[in-house]
């Protein structure tokens, strides 16, 4: 639903040549941030330092379907013609596993305790999607403002700090997308430095916030003509038109909640493996557990955070109860939680709609076929 409020006024559109993306890449680095951006490797689109516009995956799109991620040559000159690889932000902020203090004995016996807060460059991100924007701020909401700040995560904090985000708007979905029903994209409403909508002779591009502006102010560009943005703005609605998965609604905790007996628990979990596939590429999940990782001398420890996942066994295991014994229950709270509790704890669902948990489960599991099977197609 759109807003009758009056909008900000937004910058002028400008023009960045596709020979020219390289000097942006050159701009973020002489400012001090260690660029990041999507590359081809291994089959799939990850994010890895980038020192060259070269490294982007340059005429290659993605096919994806339920249990099935593939990337092909087109031969052609667009380095974002794709919809998402494997991973969001998540994993440059929220690391997969950290050490997030240290004791050791000093010579006297005593103990010191260190803790470990990461201490890398501030990070720009090139090619971040619009979902993943709308992750982003769900864990910062999680990680920096329950609370009121009062539990800020300082680790999560420290990477956040000074992170930059160059968008690029998706042109492209995937036939696992389904963000316009969560109202999460193709656009990229917000949240970013740069946002660039990428032609075939180069970008159309926007700024979003004041030290965008004052990079670009020294990049001289020249403004976007008319009919470039009209064709970004049309590309945009095709790929918003060209989308045909989608959730039964927005909120659909009380819809969920009362279905907790519904038989098609027990028939997705028949192939449910409990791998957690689904919740490592979620771009907002963020469960996890923390262990000890003693040295055999004695003379260090080490306290570590890894990833987990609510589909294990031990994530539910509470003094001597393991509260989700079954895979049922398991799959159950994760669909219930993100997309029903999670309204109480965020005042949103914590689905944006990227289509990742669909592409890479195993067996194929769709969410959206899921959630409509159980909800009845209820809004």
């Amino acid at each position: 639903m759109q807003s009758n409020s009056p909008q900000p006024a937004r910058d002028p559109s400008l023009f960045l040549p596709r020979a020219r993306l390289q000097d942006l890449i050159d701009a973020l680095r002489s400012a001090g941030y260690c660029c990041v951006g999507p590359t081809l490797k291994d089959g799939a689109i990850v994010f890895d330092t980038l020192h060259s516009a070269a490294q982007l995956p340059a005429g290659v799109q993605d096919a994806q379907e339920p249990g099935r991620y593939r990337t092909r040559a087109t031969g052609g000159a667009r380095q974002f013609a794709w919809a998402n690889g494997p991973q969001a932000l998540k994993p440059l902020l929220f690391a997969p596993r950290e050490v997030l203090w240290r004791a050791r004995r000093r010579a006297d016996g005593s103990l010191a305790f260190d803790a470990g807060l990461p201490q890398e460059k501030p990070l720009a991100v090139f090619g971040v999607r619009s979902c993943d924007l709308a992750a982003l701020a769900i864990q910062d909401q999680h990680f920096l403002q329950q609370a009121h700040g009062a539990c800020a995560d300082p680790y999560y904090a420290k990477r956040r700090e000074g992170l930059f985000l160059v968008a690029v708007h998706c042109s492209h979905p995937a036939s696992t997308c389904f963000c316009v029903s969560t109202g999460d994209g193709p656009r990229a409403a917000g949240g970013f430095d740069l946002a660039l909508d990428e032609l075939d002779d180069g970008f159309v591009l926007e700024c979003g916030t004041d030290r965008a502006r004052a990079l670009i102010a020294g990049m001289r560009l020249a403004p976007a003509a008319a009919g470039q943005v009209d064709d970004a703005m049309r590309q945009s609605q095709r790929a918003q038109q060209g989308m045909t998965r989608s959730l039964p609604g927005r909120n659909l905790r009380d819809a969920l909640f009362a279905n907790l007996e519904h038989a098609r628990w027990n028939e997705v979990a028949e192939r449910c493996l409990s791998c957690g596939n689904c919740t490592s590429v979620c771009p907002t999940c963020f469960c996890h557990g923390e262990r000890d990782q003693q040295q055999l001398d004695g003379a260090q420890s080490e306290h570590m955070r890894e990833w987990d996942s609510c589909f294990t066994k031990g994530h539910s295991y509470i003094h001597g109860l393991t509260v989700r014994p079954d895979t049922r229950t398991r799959y159950r709270q994760w669909l219930t939680h993100k997309l029903g509790s999670w309204h109480d704890q965020f005042g949103r669902s914590g689905c944006v709609g990227c289509g990742r948990c669909i592409a890479w489960c195993p067996v194929g599991i769709d969410i959206t076929e899921e959630t409509a099977a159980i909800c009845g197609g209820q809004p």
